[in-house]
């Protein structure tokens, strides 16, 4: 489970994000919608351990992030939206190193290899170096690195992030199909995304939550049409005449 109490995350002078509370359940995939900059990556850094709450309290399974950095970071796989994988290494190199610095026992090493070599169709791509390969088949690999060692929590930072459809409706199938036993966060700004995907959504703007719950209720409290709507009408002041060219 994440569990999110108050949390804030400043840089110096600039607050990213103030006061945000939130929960994810295992079994259900959470949203996290916004506009570009609103504080989202921010959050997710902070599920991961990537870095730490400027005050309140970010838990995963119970540990809070800052007292068992280590321990939470192997609690969760981060699919970040522009991962660096190093280009020359071929994808066992890299999926290979992700499971022995992630702390994977050496008896289970190649079960755990083979397991999402299989599960994420990288057969024909195993021996390739990464900088070889397609933007669909990065995306696989970061799948695979995030999940070789087993993590109960799952983050992924704009999962469709310059995939093309059929990559996307795959990407999809296969979030859906994590979630039956991981705990799953993503965060994103496309709203089809959220509709297709998320079970609860938590819209942020300006590091601020602005509004949670399921899309239909959100929807509903915003005397909307649809999630589209709705969001507009609550992050309307990012959308200025000025940012619109012809």
């Amino acid at each position: 489970m994440i569990e999110l109490i108050d949390f804030s995350k400043s840089y110096n002078s600039y607050s990213a994000v103030r006061n945000f509370s939130m929960k994810c359940q295992e079994g259900r995939i959470t949203g996290i919608l916004g506009p570009n900059g609103a504080g989202k990556t921010t959050i997710l850094k902070a599920v991961c351990a990537r870095h730490f709450p400027s005050g309140g309290k970010c838990l995963i399974n119970g540990l809070d992030t800052t007292e068992y950095s280590e321990e939470v970071r192997r609690l969760t796989g981060f699919v970040e939206e522009q991962a660096s994988i190093p280009g020359e290494y071929t994808v066992h190199e890299y999926i290979l190193f992700s499971a022995e610095i992630n702390g994977i026992e050496k008896s289970m090493i190649k079960k755990n290899l083979d397991k999402v070599k299989s599960q994420f169709g990288l057969s024909d791509v195993w021996s390739k170096k990464i900088k070889t390969l397609s933007k669909g088949f990065k995306e696989r690999v970061s799948f695979a690195a995030a999940l070789v060692y087993d993590p109960p929590v799952l983050v992924f930072d704009e999962p469709a992030g310059g995939l093309d459809p059929a990559q996307i409706i795959r990407m999809r199938a296969m979030i859906k199909s994590l979630s039956k036993n991981h705990t799953i966060l993503l965060s994103t700004h496309l709203m089809q995304e959220v509709d297709a995907l998320c079970d609860y959504i938590y819209i942020i703007n300006k590091g601020v939550c602005v509004a949670s719950g399921t899309s239909g209720s959100i929807t509903a409290e915003n005397k909307a049409e649809n999630l589209e709507q709705a969001f507009f009408k609550l992050v309307q002041d990012k959308i200025e005449s000025s940012d619109i060219t012809l």
